[in-house]
Formats: structure tokens, C-alpha cells, sequence
């Protein structure tokens, strides 16, 4: 493919049309590189000369070196594709032959591999060296972004540097020093858009690390003066839930991956009253549709007409998306239909309207059969996180001979929980919350309260079927 004209041609070009970068920095958890510096240096050793045209795997050890690879490699190779650092190494093979990989760029040695083509390895390090090739835009290269499938086999999502940054607005970097970061990986649509947020910007990054709690990170991230924060509403949840906390201070924090209930919303704007709370609805595939500053869980029902560059329609319930930020197709033999006829993503995020706003009620597939009455996990969870002693829960299926399914809730407590406090009699408030709002089949049978619940590498709740 080649390059078209575009907003921004690639990210070395808009890196290099950025302005002043003086102080600009990209802060990993063990070291850090001025943005001027990536511009004028290589990661690859020099050699990304000899990637120019090829279908090039990513797979590196952190996000860090990601990133110094992914700005030499734009415009440079036809396709990057961006592997997880949880993916599996049994489906690389799957994914090279899916994204006629001819390349590969890593900071590893990759071995035994049962792979029946000829593949470049190209050896990338967190250390930029100086070189003085030209960058001039050739592709427009194609992002792969991978993501979960139901044959356990990631699926292959095509994007391009103008689908992914459609949300971003060429000159939006604030007066003011911003310094952002987030809790994704740069390696997932949620955590590429805030690195392309601050490099298209000219603007600090924090990364996050693997390797790190999430009080260390905090801690870093208050360090170097981080202004802008993202993550899903479980990470800021377990952040809130840290003693490190109260070491930033942020100006903006975005919420997106998850349905961001009121209950996480005005703990943020409790915990951080200087800060603009805004939560986004974006998907791999869909791309970003929207963002609400409103303070209030869901979005006016004025946005599906309403919303610039993004067109929504709501059928049976489900959302469908269609704008120059969804991905164009699946990659891959035997692809999935990603859009309709007319364009249209459907995202298979299920929306209820009330009051003339849309509440996210849970995913088409996420429903619990209880008797033959759907019950949707999130609308439970967001009913027992309003309780002012919860600080999460996670809503799950429990069988039953009888009805098929019955719905029981794990729930984490606030760190202000006193041990004196009698556990029955918390479990009846909070299932006596629950009857006051929610329908008799929704009503959880059981409250269970646990330490902690476990978090994908994405930042969300892990759920699965009793």
C-alpha cells in the first residue's frame, strides 16, 4: 500500500512537525529517551532500511522499545503488526502466516517456531544510535492490532495511523507542559491511543511496566508530573485502592475498555476534585466513537445523531458504529465479517435508553440464563458498587439443577472496612440495594467478599463461567 496524503504521513513526520521537543521525554520504568532524540537515532541498529516494504511482527520484551520501533518502522514497512506480551507462543506461527509476516523485530531470540517461511529478524534495543538515513514516508503502513477470539486464536485487526489518530486533532497539544500516561499497554488499541496522543502531540509519556505494582507505577508516574491518565474503570478501581494514590494529581483522567459505572466516576471526582473525569466508549475494532465529560455514567441520547465524524444507529439494542476510525478488516484465510453492507460495526455492546440518556447494559454474549430471563453481569455490578463499603465486584454464574443458572457476586471491600464490622449484616444491605433496584432474577443468591478480583493483561475483569 502505498502512502497517501493524509493528516499526518507518519509518525517520524509528525514527530519532526511537532515544534520544541526540548524536555519531551518518553519515561519507561528503567530508562527514559528524549523525543528529539528518537527522531535523529536508530533502535534497530540502522538496519530499518531493511525493512522498508515488508510485513514486519513486533514482538519485544517492553513497551519501551515498542516504541522507539514503531516510530522507525511507520511509513517505513508496509504492515506492523503489534504483538501483546501476553499472546501466546504457540500462535505465532498462526499469526505470521495470518499477516504474511516476512520480518521480524524483537529484542529476543524467538526458536523453535514451526514456521514454513523465510523471515528478516531484525534485533531492536531501548538504545537509540545515531543514524542518518532518510525517514520520508514510502507506506501508508497498516496496523495489526490482535485481539481476543472465541476459537482462542487472536483476531488480526487492520488500522492505519489515520483510522487510529481520527480522534486527535492536528495541533491539540495544551499551552501548559502535559505529561501523559496510562495503565494499558501501548500494545492494545487503548494504550496505542494515548502514545499516539503524545507523540502526534509532541508531548512526555509514561509508561507503565508489567514488572511494576500498581503503587510503584503510581509513584513513578507522580514523579516525572503526569497531567493526563487513562485506564479502565478496574485499573482505576485497584488504583484508588493504593496507598500511592495521592502521588499524582492529575489534570484529565479517561476511562474507556470497561462500562464506567457512577459508582467509579464520582470516586474519581471525590479522590481527585482538580481533575476533568471523562469516559470514552472506543473498540479495537470500532475505533474511539465518543467521549463523555459529563460526570454521569452512559451518554445523552443526543450523541447517536449528534456526534462529529462518527455516524451511530442502535439495533436491537446493540450499537453500530461507522466513521473513518473503524478498522477497515480482519486479517487472515478465512476472515470474519467485520462491517455490514453499509459500513457498520457492530460492536455488540448492548445499550438500554432511560430518561433520554443510553446506559450500557453488558455485551450480547455476556448474558447469565437464569430460568430463561437474561441477566447481564454489569448492570448487577454497577447496582452493588454504588454501596458505599464496595469497592468492586464482579457478578458471575453459579449452577442450578432447577433454573439453569443462579447469579452470585464476589465482592471487595473498601480498605475504610472495619474488622469489627458483622459481614452478615453488610451482605443484607447490599443484597437488600440490589431488591430496591434491579428486577427478582437479577438479585444475586449469594455475596461472597474476597481479597482482591482478578485483572487481564488488558485491565479487565477476567470473567468466566461457573
Amino acid at each position: 500500500m502505498t502512502m497517501q496524503q493524509g493528516k499526518w504521513a507518519s509518525l517520524w513526520n509528525a514527530l519532526s512537525a511537532a515544534g520544541d521537543l526540548s524536555g519531551r521525554f518518553v519515561f519507561g520504568a528503567e530508562a527514559s529517551i528524549a523525543l528529539s532524540d528518537l527522531l535523529a537515532g536508530s533502535a534497530l541498529y540502522g538496519r530499518g532500511d531493511e525493512l522498508g516494504g515488508r510485513s514486519v511482527l513486533v514482538t519485544t520484551t517492553n513497551q519501551f522499545t515498542t516504541a522507539s520501533a514503531l516510530i522507525e518502522l511507520d511509513g517505513i514497512a508496509r504492515r506492523m503488526v503489534l504483538c501483546p506480551p501476553d499472546l501466546p507462543v504457540e500462535h505465532l506461527p498462526y499469526v505470521i502466516e495470518s499477516a504474511n509476516v516476512d520480518a521480524i523485530v524483537s529484542d529476543r531470540t524467538i526458536l523453535g517456531l514451526d514456521i514454513h517461511r523465510p523471515l528478516c529478524f531484525c534485533p531492536c534495543t531501548r538504545k537509540i544510535v545515531p543514524e542518518n538515513c532518510s525517514r520520508s514516508a514510502q507506506y501508508q503502513t497498516e496496523w495489526i492490532l490482535l485481539t481476543s477470539g472465541t476459537t482462542g486464536l487472536p483476531k488480526l485487526v487492520v488500522h492505519t495511523l489515520s483510522s487510529l489518530s481520527g480522534a486527535i486533532k492536528a495541533g491539540s497539544g495544551s499551552a501548559e507542559p502535559t505529561v501523559w500516561s496510562t495503565f494499558y499497554d501501548i500494545r492494545r488499541y487503548g494504550g496505542l491511543q494515548i502514545f499516539l496522543r503524545a507523540f502526534l502531540t509532541g508531548t512526555s509519556l509514561v509508561l507503565s511496566s508489567a514488572e511494576e505494582s500498581t503503587a510503584d507505577f503510581l509513584a513513578r508516574a507522580g514523579s516525572h508530573g503526569v497531567t493526563h491518565i487513562s485506564g479502565t474503570p478496574c485499573q482505576w478501581r485497584r488504583a484508588l485502592m493504593s496507598p500511592s494514590a495521592n502521588l499524582i494529581q492529575p489534570k484529565y483522567i479517561r476511562l474507556s475498555g470497561e462500562i464506567a459505572d457512577q459508582a467509579i466516576l464520582n470516586h474519581l471526582r471525590s479522590f481527585y476534585p482538580q481533575a476533568r473525569i471523562a469516559h470514552a466508549f472506543a473498540s479495537t475494532e470500532a475505533g474511539v466513537a465518543f467521549e463523555v465529560n459529563d460526570g454521569i455514567a452512559g451518554f445523552p441520547a443526543s450523541a447517536i445523531e449528534d456526534t462529529p465524524d462518527v455516524e451511530m444507529k442502535v439495533e436491537d439494542r446493540s450499537l453500530w458504529i461507522r466513521s473513518n476510525r473503524t478498522a477497515s478488516r480482519y486479517l487472515g484465510d478465512q476472515p470474519p465479517i467485520l462491517k455490514n453492507a453499509d459500513g457498520f460495526v457492530d460492536t455488540r455492546d448492548l445499550i438500554e435508553l432511560r430518561d433520554d440518556r443510553y446506559y450500557f447494559v453488558g455485551r450480547q454474549d455476556g448474558a447469565i440464563n437464569v430460568g430463561g430471563l437474561k441477566v447481564y453481569p454489569e448492570e448487577v455490578e454497577a447496582v452493588i458498587n454504588r454501596h458505599p463499603e464496595v469497592q468492586m465486584s464482579l457478578v458471575r454464574t453459579k449452577r442450578n439443577p432447577i433454573t439453569g443458572a443462579l447469579v452470585v457476586a464476589d465482592v471487595v471491600l473498601t480498605e475504610q472496612q472495619s474488622a469489627s464490622r458483622d459481614m452478615r449484616a453488610l451482605q443484607g444491605d447490599i443484597l437488600l440495594l440490589c431488591r430496591e433496584t434491579l428486577s427478582s432474577h437479577k438479585v444475586p443468591v449469594a455475596i461472597n467478599f474476597i481479597p482482591a478480583l482478578a485483572v487481564t493483561e488488558s485491565g479487565k475483569l477476567v470473567r468466566r463461567n461457573a
